[in-house]
């Protein structure tokens, strides 16, 4: 479990990070996930990071309350799935069913790890096919796809060919998930972001810039469904 300390009224926890590298104490909120966390060097004391905090608190406490409020999958919810909405309701059916402009979940099951896994489903073949068009289009294959729900960033792409991407792309605009798609696979071929890669890119999606800057702009509000509540 991490060492945490409390700051302030009302308390704001802290996550204290250890690094054998540091020299001094630096304070980070995370917009993915809303965590704070103190790196501080190897043998910094408890003290002296609450000496810290306290003299930080009012940058601190500006910083969380910009923070997006976290939302709890629950029943009512209107949710976004690759541009369509759906609100959230449940069933005593085993298992996740659509009708239109409504997801039916298993009242006997927790809403956010089944909506969870139905959203990854999704993700799975709508960025597969997204991906294997792309490639044929470049004529570099890749190797295998995974998903998963990385906080700092939306795709990657590896140096042998294989790619990543989170399934929370499917809670944004379609075309956002469109433009990762195009950027992850034209590092299939330029494994840089010079002058040529942005040219893959814009072969593949010639306009990718909105996507982009409204990912830069609201990619950190996809984090803010919490999944994992019961």
């Amino acid at each position: 479990m991490a060492e945490t300390l409390t700051i302030g009224t009302p308390p704001i926890t802290v996550e204290l990070r250890r690094n054998p590298r540091a020299k001094r104490m630096t304070l980070r909120v995370s917009a993915a996930d809303g965590v704070v966390r103190l790196s501080l060097p190897q043998r910094g004391s408890l003290k002296a990071a609450r000496r810290f905090l306290q003299d930080q608190e009012g940058w601190l406490r500006a910083h969380v309350g910009k923070l997006p409020e976290r939302v709890v999958i629950a029943a009512g919810l209107t949710i976004s799935l690759h541009g369509e909405s759906f609100l959230l309701q449940t069933h005593s059916k085993s298992r996740v069913t659509l009708a239109p402009g409504t997801l039916f979940l298993p009242e006997t099951r927790p809403m956010g790890p089944v909506l969870a896994c139905f959203i990854k489903a999704r993700a799975r073949d709508v960025i597969t096919k997204l991906a294997e068009a792309d490639s044929a289009t470049i004529g570099k294959p890749f190797r295998k796809l995974s998903l998963r729900d990385p906080r700092s960033r939306w795709g990657s792409c590896s140096s042998d060919g294989n790619l990543m991407f989170s399934w929370r792309l499917m809670l944004a605009p379609p075309e956002v998930l469109r433009y990762v798609v195009a950027h992850e696979v034209a590092h299939l071929r330029e494994m840089n972001h010079a002058k040529a890669f942005w040219a893959e890119v814009a072969g593949l999606m010639p306009d990718y810039p909105t996507p982009r800057r409204w990912l830069q702009q609201n990619g950190a509000q996809l984090h803010r469904f919490d999944f994992k509540a019961p």
